[in-house]
């Protein structure tokens, strides 16, 4: 069920929630105008030219997985016309003051560029949109902040994109596409994780392009038929990066890094790493270098977002299972504005314990992302 049409009401404990500011950990925003045209700009002449003559020729996975893409984008809002700075306008209405975001992390925009086999054209058009992104949203909002596109197909042009932009204070995480042609475990992206160590940034993966250009089927099974299927896919995927990330031990090797896992669903995350644990000690033998149980380094390194949240069919299951994945710890809101799933700050959760609700809607991004306390310090900061 949308949450943007039931966000109209306006009960006491709605009021009280929109007093306590709150930082989004998923944000659809770039490029505001224009789609790829607005990029050209901040592209070589070569493939500006290109992108005039024959589009942007990125894979995408609206044909085949049809998900509403760009037209299900800003559903149910009237968005009036006009340049970037209209656009900007209206996001602070809408989105920001509407909601009391203090913080909202833009979640990059198209991914289908991590899914073409022409690495040149995909380190181009991630540095235009990191460009783009500075001069019409982070130097003009600093309410935002945003995700670094790389081209993951090339992990020392990734870097080498990291390095260039990372000290811009704008920039909290690397962002990546869920789909891949290797679990992100591997030794290949090693170059990444060391530009994300660099600069203190979160790798972060948002599910998308499971299957899509020069990415595998989304299962073992081969391709699914509907976008339902799809959408279960996505966590399957996203459990193979985890376990990949311990069982290759990156965590041992890169000790300081952190990974975030986006849209791909929560509570799944319990009986995966229980799984793991239980696995873990009875082959540990294969895997000596992985020196905690798989549980404990999920814990330390990783931090997930709730949209979508599963929901029990028993109320009385949901907080033990979010206690199950240390919601306390690891859980950061996010709405996924502006899609048709969108989660409403207001709607998305049931009444939480005050202490649990602060740290799923502000301190553990916080601290992940290094944002400083709210700036109102509404009831102490506790919620």
């Amino acid at each position: 069920m949308s949450t943007m049409q039931q966000d109209q009401q306006n009960t006491p404990d709605a009021a009280s929630i929109r007093k306590r500011s709150i930082i989004d950990c998923d944000l659809h925003l770039a490029p505001l105008r224009g789609g790829y045209n607005a990029l050209k700009p901040y592209l070589p002449r070569f493939y500006r030219e290109q992108v005039e003559t024959w589009g942007a020729r990125v894979p995408g996975q609206n044909a085949m997985y049809n998900n509403g893409g760009i037209n299900g984008s800003m559903q149910g809002r009237k968005v009036p016309p006009g340049d970037e700075a209209v656009m900007l306008d209206f996001l602070r209405a809408d989105l920001l003051d509407k909601y009391n975001i203090e913080h909202g992390i833009i979640t990059g925009m198209d991914y289908g560029i991590n899914t073409t086999p022409d690495t040149e054209y995909a380190a181009a058009i991630c540095s235009a949109c990191n460009d783009y992104t500075i001069e019409h949203i982070l130097d003009k909002e600093p309410r935002f902040k945003a995700s670094i596109m790389i081209p993951k197909q090339d992990p020392v042009k990734s870097a080498r994109e990291i390095d260039r932009v990372g000290s811009h204070p704008g920039y909290v995480q690397v962002i990546v596409s869920n789909g891949a042609d290797k679990p992100y475990g591997h030794r290949h992206y090693y170059p990444i994780y060391e530009a994300c160590v660099r600069h203190n940034m979160p790798f972060g993966i948002h599910v998308s392009m499971e299957g899509i250009g020069i990415n595998p089927p989304p299962t073992g099974a081969g391709y699914v038929s509907h976008y339902a299927e799809y959408r279960l896919a996505r966590a399957g995927i996203m459990m193979t990066h985890l376990a990949s990330f311990i069982y290759e031990g990156v965590f041992e090797l890169f000790p300081t890094l952190k990974v975030v896992m986006i849209e791909a669903g929560t509570l799944w995350i319990a009986p995966a790493i229980w799984r793991m644990d239980e696995d873990w000690k009875a082959l540990r033998h294969h895997t000596p270098w992985v020196k905690k149980r798989p549980s404990e380094y999920y814990r330390e390194h990783v931090r997930v977002t709730s949209q979508p949240i599963e929901m029990p069919h028993k109320k009385d299951m949901f907080l033990p299972m979010l206690e199950a994945i240390h919601a306390d710890e690891c859980l950061m809101f996010s709405s996924d504005y502006p899609h048709w799933d969108f989660d409403s700050p207001v709607q998305a959760f049931p009444k939480l314990p005050d202490e649990l609700r602060e740290r799923i809607f502000y301190q553990n991004a916080a601290e992940l992302y290094g944002l400083p306390q709210r700036a109102d310090n509404v009831d102490g900061g506790q919620g």
